[in-house]
């Protein structure tokens, strides 16, 4: 039977599923900004994890925005009418890290294959893909949320993309950002050369897939796209195998200590930010460098995934906004922040939050990480499972 307290949590993450209903689509956003409100402290990952996607589904990350499915090629992120935009995203933080990910990106007019690094104060790094072009990637970056110059963008080098699993990674310190393909790497970004834009706070891990083409969208989202998509000849499909996730840093949760957003501000419970810098994850390995990518598309909303029409800001890429609104000010409201794993439980090297002891997949530790735009999708999945 289902207790009470389980009554209460299921109607909160409805509650939530509702209140976000509107915001669906829009994969990257946040709902509460610690430059302007109390938020919840993010919990940390603290350690590395691989995630091995072809064993199905792990409780740290959560689906939203459409069905994913499981199988021997991995998570499969499907896109075949308007409004589907499947993603995962992390429970966890990073501050400071590494994410490999080896993925097929998905093909079609106007779809997008995104990988994104994103914090609550709407710092950013990215990956897309666009499904019209197998050739390419675009990597970009954002500080805070500032649009105001659109030269960040950068087409880079990714072969066959679409064709064959090939291992994306983006390698974050408080120096540099180093994005790279199969090994090689195509762009690499240093502190000093941000424009005071470098990301530099907590982040969460989002991917999934998305139809930047969908005739709803803003146009310069379905120029950038390559669209309109014609959901005739899909449906289209991003696949991920697996991802390995270091974080640079130690403890259970990261909190902002001022407004600066700056990463000499951020606090560590029970760890030291860059505490495992040179122990959580090996050395990049490089095997080549690309030749350097100078030209900038002027074609390329500010963000790509997380940027679109900024005077209606609808449909999907959604425009983040450097101050919140008034539903998103209120402390907690609404967030995607976590409390850090409850005591009693950790973080397994699969990526599963278990019960100190448990080897297997159980009932979620904590019922708050219901509540938020993560309940998307959720509660129908854990409800089925546990009545």
């Amino acid at each position: 039977m289902i207790s009470s307290r389980w009554r209460t949590a299921a109607a909160a993450a409805a509650a939530a599923a509702a209140v976000f209903s509107s915001l669906a689509s829009a994969q990257t956003w946040s709902a509460c900004n610690p430059l302007y409100s109390t938020c919840s402290p993010n919990t940390a990952l603290g350690m590395a994890i691989d995630v091995e996607f072809t064993q199905g589904a792990v409780n740290s990350f959560v689906a939203s925005g459409g069905a994913v499915t499981y199988g021997s090629d991995g998570a499969v992120f499907t896109v075949s009418a308007p409004g589907e935009a499947p993603q995962l995203t992390s429970l966890f933080y990073i501050m400071f890290g590494r994410v490999e990910v080896t993925m097929k990106c998905a093909p079609g007019a106007g779809i997008v294959s995104s990988l994104v690094l994103q914090s609550d104060d709407l710092d950013e790094i990215d990956m897309e893909w666009l499904g019209a072009d197998d050739s390419e990637v675009q990597t970009n970056y954002f500080g805070k949320g500032q649009t105001t110059s659109y030269n960040r963008g950068q087409f880079n080098p990714a072969a066959n993309n679409q064709g064959q699993f090939i291992t994306y990674t983006i390698d974050w310190t408080s120096d540099r950002i180093v994005w790279s393909v199969g090994g090689t790497v195509v762009r690499t970004l240093a502190y000093a050369d941000a424009d005071n834009q470098y990301p530099q706070t907590p982040m969460q891990v989002k991917f999934g897939a998305w139809a930047g083409g969908d005739p709803s969208n803003a146009p310069g989202t379905i120029q950038w796209a390559r669209g309109p998509t014609d959901y005739s000849q899909g449906p289209f499909s991003m696949h991920v195998k697996s991802v390995i996730v270091s974080d640079y840093s130690t403890g259970k949760a990261y909190s902002y200590g001022d407004s600066s957003g700056t990463w000499q501000s951020i606090k560590s419970d029970g760890g030291a930010v860059n505490g495992n810098v040179g122990n959580a994850s090996p050395a990049i390995t490089q095997t080549a460098v690309a030749a350097v990518t100078n030209s900038v598309s002027p074609s390329i909303p500010a963000g790509g995934i997380a940027k679109g029409d900024t005077a209606t800001q609808t449909g999907w890429p959604w425009v983040p906004t450097a101050t919140p609104s008034s539903s998103s000010s209120s402390s907690g409201s609404g967030s995607t922040q976590s409390g850090a794993i409850p005591d009693g439980w950790i973080m397994t090297p699969e990526g599963k939050i278990v019960p100190i002891g448990a080897s297997n997949l159980v009932k979620p530790p904590h019922l708050s990480l219901l509540i938020g735009p993560i309940a998307l999708g959720l509660f129908a999945t854990i409800a089925g499972h546990w009545s």
